[in-house]
């Protein structure tokens, strides 16, 4: 299972567009609301969680995934239960994926420690010991994947969906949405 966390603020696109790309793949996601089940997003769209954050079941977790958007990157900071199950997911080997201002959260629990990584451009001094990736749009170092920003969500989310399905499948989802 695949779970998005959805703090309030979160950056709408850099959830939505990941999470598109990766149910067209077959893969199951479930957005996980941590202040409740609706969550307004950093431009004010409102989006219904599929459960809340107590309602995860970290024994099925294969990925964890963290929009940016200051507003969202602050609320899972501030809630205990997302953050004590990123942290499972790393140090149970499971991918753990951040994209803008997100990476700088797994920064903090030292999950980018000495690994190739990007994140939203000005918050480079928040990734601690990272190695910095520039001009990327998405990075995958082991088990960890990282994204720039809102422009860089579908590249970050076929990355999404190659660590899980493989290349081949990324290429076709890739091709079903006509990337240019």
């Amino acid at each position: 299972m695949v779970y998005v966390l959805l703090g309030t603020g979160f950056e709408e696109t850099e959830a939505i567009a990941p999470i598109d790309l990766m149910r067209r793949a077959g893969i199951p996601v479930l957005t996980v609301g941590l202040n409740g089940k609706i969550i307004r997003g950093g431009h004010g769209i409102g989006v219904e969680a599929d459960i809340t954050v107590e309602e995860m079941d970290l024994t099925d977790l294969e990925m964890i995934v963290l929009p940016g958007g200051l507003g969202g990157v602050a609320s899972i900071r501030g809630c205990q239960a997302a953050m004590d199950a990123i942290a499972f997911a790393h140090e149970n080997r499971r991918f753990v994926a951040a994209i803008c201002a997100g990476p700088t959260v797994l920064a903090d629990l030292h999950i980018t420690d000495g690994c190739e990584a990007t994140c939203y451009p000005g918050c480079e001094s928040g990734m601690g010991s990272a190695v910095m990736a520039e001009n990327a749009a998405a990075v995958r170092s082991g088990h960890i994947i990282t994204g720039t920003s809102a422009g860089c969500a579908v590249p970050f989310g076929l990355a999404l969906v190659a660590a899980l399905k493989g290349e081949e499948i990324a290429k076709t989802v890739a091709e079903q949405i006509v990337i240019r």
